[in-house]
């Protein structure tokens, strides 16, 4: 046996290719059956089980409502592997992209929005407390969050605003997922301000803006939420009004200046149905176009505001 062991290893290390011939007999489980008889398929080696073998000829063939698989018949072949379809999942449809994470984590008494109560993170059932409602070595943790709607990563939804505008629940999925996105880059700007000015130059509509401060640095400091943050001017705001954007996010403390109580930024924007994020981060790890952009809140009715998970998808290798 350890002989054999061994050659088995050699042949796959000068990349010996190997093939399996079966007899299978399928059950589906809304009725009917599939027999085969000398089906070959491509296997990574030579020592797979019945069930191994059954899972590669379903997801070859794509079979669906599979009930059972009988395999019978074996007989394992030295052959170059001929391809196959319907074995890549996942994987295969993510080759050649990577993902950028854009958003905070959102950790037990951080610091969001200063004045703003911090996030309680606790058990709702301990892993110790679990383990007298299942069976021996089987437990479970509940965990319990308290937390205002403005904590993290965040977007806003026109209710946030406006007491008759979509709330969270109302947001169409298709305008938060999967946008093709833009980096306005206004990092070592002289001033606060983002106009009209430094937004003109971009083709928004449709996409999800977002503007590149360089805010974040900052964040979990007091320098943070202490003011002089960059802000989305009332003019920029109505410019991308009118032009449309899918959404609008920055990477600072506020879209609009803390200091303006009439907050132009938000009423603009929030007024023409177009969703804000703000606290983003790491947007100085994308280019200027070229990704998608997904921020999905949950669909809670009522709630204007909720923490997301903003992230990017670019093509290339992965990191």
């Amino acid at each position: 046996m350890e002989t054999e062991n061994m050659e088995q290893g050699l042949d796959r290390a000068d990349g010996q290719q190997w093939r399996v011939q079966f007899d299978a007999d399928v059950a589906f489980a809304n009725g009917g059956g599939l027999q085969t008889q000398g089906f070959r398929l491509d296997v990574p080696g030579p020592d797979l089980g019945d069930d191994d073998i059954a899972e590669l000829f379903v997801r070859h063939l794509g079979l669906l409502m599979v009930d059972t698989v009988r395999i019978s018949g074996k007989r394992t072949l030295r052959e170059p592997h001929k391809g196959g379809r319907g074995t890549g999942g996942a994987a295969a449809q993510t080759a050649g992209r990577r993902v950028v994470e854009l958003s905070h984590p959102i950790r037990h008494g951080m610091v969001t929005l200063p004045g703003l109560p911090t996030p309680e993170i606790s058990d709702h059932l301990s892993r110790k407390a679990s383990r007298d409602h299942y069976a021996p070595g089987t437990e479970f943790h509940i965990g319990r969050i308290s937390m205002v709607a403005n904590t993290g990563t965040y977007l806003d939804s026109p209710f946030h605003r406006f007491g008759d505008g979509p709330d969270l629940a109302g947001l169409p999925l298709a305008g938060l997922v999967d946008l093709d996105g833009l980096v306005v880059r206004v990092l070592g700007a002289h001033g606060r301000a983002v106009d009209r000015d430094a937004l003109l130059p971009y083709q928004v509509t449709g996409r999800a803006v977002l503007i590149h401060t360089g805010w974040d640095r900052h964040w979990g400091t007091d320098r943070y939420g202490s003011g002089g943050h960059p802000f989305l001017t009332a003019e920029g705001a109505a410019w991308l009004a009118d032009q449309r954007p899918a959404l609008v996010g920055i990477d600072s403390l506020n879209i609009d200046d803390t200091e303006d109580p009439t907050r132009p930024a938000h009423t603009t924007l929030l007024a023409a149905g177009i969703p804000v994020v703000e606290h983003l981060c790491s947007l100085e790890q994308l280019p200027v176009d070229g990704f998608r952009f997904h921020a999905a809140p949950p669909a809670i009715e009522g709630m204007g505001t909720f923490p997301i998970r903003a992230y990017a998808m670019l093509p290339g290798a992965e990191r």
